[in-house]
């Protein structure tokens, strides 16, 4: 599932539309990824509506049109945004497009994990602003994880960083490498990291966050199946799936297993699992 990198990476494709108005909307009605929303209402009021600007946060995106119109889409597992040529022929999984005078927007979802939501109003919709406060964000405090970890003490680390409602944006490859770069074991309880570990938890989260969008979102055109081509070999994230794969700093084996339902790599060498 794309993550927070990887979402801004495809909002800034539909950037590409910012200032042109809507000519005509086309969606593939009574698809999953339009699920309890109002299509009807989504043609209506986005034909002839400009879009102005975007946004995203956590693993969603925001479209912000003239007339008080907002567009928010989900990735999903598989989902992606493309920009056309205005001449583009809809093929099969292309759920929602925008067509413009020199482009057309595609929402493209094969397996249709992904939503698209829609509202009206003179400000963003509720089910955006209760998004929690990004992790690059002053909300995003020492004191704010210690709480939700201590909330969450007996759950996997590992597992607590994927939780949204503390970690917006953070997903499988992100939570590994935020534990590498802390030499955190993946596998330790949330409730025994010390103050001076969650502080490095704390730092190692944005510090990722913030390498994850110069190094992934800051880049144009096509986003390669593996993302090795943008992040450096420093990183946990080049070798977590070699077969054989050696941690960057010990130089020693990884392990890869399932921890919190997802699979998870560490290095034994360095992520010592401390029991107390």
């Amino acid at each position: 599932m794309p993550e927070l990198a990887e979402v801004e990476f495809f909002r800034k494709r539909w950037s590409a539309g910012h200032g042109d108005k809507v000519l005509r909307v086309r969606m593939n009605e009574g698809k999953k990824v339009f699920r309890g929303g109002d299509t009807k209402a989504m043609v209506s009021h986005l034909t002839g509506a400009t879009l102005l600007d975007s946004q995203t946060a956590a693993k969603q995106m925001l479209f912000h049109f003239s007339g008080g119109n907002w567009l928010g889409i989900h990735l999903g597992m598989s989902g992606e945004l493309r920009v056309e040529p205005a001449n583009y022929s809809p093929t099969k999984h292309d759920h929602f497009i925008l067509e413009q005078k020199e482009r057309q927007l595609v929402f493209n979802d094969p397996r249709m994990f992904g939503r698209v939501q829609f509202a009206t109003g003179a400000k963003p919709p509720e089910w955006w602003t209760k998004i929690a406060p990004a992790i690059l964000s002053k909300q995003f405090t020492v004191e704010a994880v210690t709480d939700f970890l201590r909330r969450r003490g007996r759950a996997p680390i590992k597992a607590v960083l994927l939780m949204q409602e503390r970690f917006p944006g953070v997903g499988n490859w992100m939570a590994d490498e935020i534990l590498w770069r802390a030499a955190i074991h993946p596998k330790r309880a949330a409730g025994s990291l010390t103050p001076v570990e969650i502080r490095t938890l704390h730092r190692e989260c944005r510090h990722v966050c913030k390498l994850a969008l110069e190094k992934i979102a800051g880049k144009g055109g096509k986003l390669p199946p593996e993302l090795n081509k943008y992040i450096p070999k420093s990183w946990l994230f080049c070798h977590r799936w070699e077969s054989g794969g050696r941690c960057p700093i010990t130089k020693k084996p990884l392990v890869r297993e399932e921890v919190g339902g997802r699979t998870t790599c560490w290095s034994p060498a360095r992520q010592k699992l401390k029991v107390r």
